[in-house]
C-alpha cells in the first residue's frame, strides 16, 4: 500500500507541475508586462522628480542671479515663469521696487500678486499686507482699515502683523485704549514670535497699560 500511495503522489505532483508549466507558458507574459510596467513607472516617477527638482533649482538660481545683478528690478522682471513661481518673482520685484523708491511700481506689483489666483494664499496675503506699506495716501483711511480687518481675521496667515498694524493705526488716531486692546490680543495668540511679543509689550507699557492684565 505504501508503494502504491507513493506512486500516486508522484504522479499527482507531476500532473501539478505540468499544469503549472502550461499555465506559465500561457499566461507568463502577463507577469512580464506587469514587471515592466512597475519598473517603467518607477523610472518615470524618478525622472519626473528629477525634472521638477532641476526646474526648481534653475528658478532659484535665476532669482539669486537677478538679486545680485546691477539692476535687480529689471532682471527679476525678465524672469520667465508661471503660476506660483511667477508670483514669487513678482513679489521679489515689488520689494526691489519699493527699496528703490518706486512706490507706484511696487504697489502695482504687489496688487498683481494679490490678484494672481495661481499663487498660494500665503503669497497673495503677504502681497496684500505689503501693498498697504507702500500705498501711502493713495488709499483712504477707511480702505486701509477694511483691508487690515480682512487680513487680521482668525486663521489668516498674517493675522498677527495685521493686528500690530491696527494697533499702530489706533495710536496714530489717538485711541490708546484700542491700541492696548489689540496689543493684548497679539500677546494672547499662539505662535507669536519673540520679536512681536516684545514690540506688543513695549507698546502696552508706553501707553500706560499693564501687559499682565487681561
Amino acid at each position: 500500500m505504501d508503494e502504491t500511495d507513493s506512486f500516486i503522489e508522484e504522479v499527482t505532483e507531476e500532473v501539478r507541475r505540468d499544469k503549472l508549466f502550461a499555465a506559465m507558458r500561457k499566461y507568463g507574459w502577463i507577469g512580464v508586462v506587469a514587471i515592466l510596467g512597475i519598473v517603467g513607472g518607477a523610472a518615470y516617477t524618478e525622472w519626473t522628480k528629477a525634472t521638477a527638482r532641476n526646474k526648481a533649482e534653475g528658478f532659484g538660481d535665476a532669482l539669486l542671479a537677478a538679486v545680485e545683478s546691477d539692476d535687480p528690478a529689471a532682471a527679476l522682471a525678465a524672469i520667465e515663469a508661471d503660476g506660483s513661481r511667477a508670483a514669487l518673482a513678482q513679489l521679489m520685484l515689488a520689494g526691489q521696487q519699493a527699496e528703490a523708491g518706486n512706490a507706484e511700481g511696487a504697489l502695482a506689483s504687489y496688487r498683481a500678486v494679490a490678484a494672481n489666483a495661481a499663487a498660494p494664499a500665503s503669497l497673495r496675503e503677504l502681497a496684500r499686507f505689503k501693498a498697504l506699506g507702500v500705498a501711502g495716501d493713495t488709499i483712504s483711511a477707511e480702505e486701509r482699515a477694511a483691508e487690515l480687518s480682512a487680513l487680521a481675521q482668525p486663521g489668516a496667515p498674517y493675522r498677527l502683523l495685521a493686528l500690530e498694524a491696527q494697533a499702530e493705526a489706533a495710536v496714530a488716531a489717538g485711541d490708546p485704549e484700542q491700541a492696548i486692546s489689540l496689543a493684548k490680543q497679539i500677546l494672547a495668540e499662539a505662535g507669536v514670535t519673540p520679536g512681536l511679543q516684545q514690540r506688543a509689550t513695549e507698546l502696552i507699557v508706553a501707553l500706560g497699560g499693564d501687559p499682565a492684565e487681561q
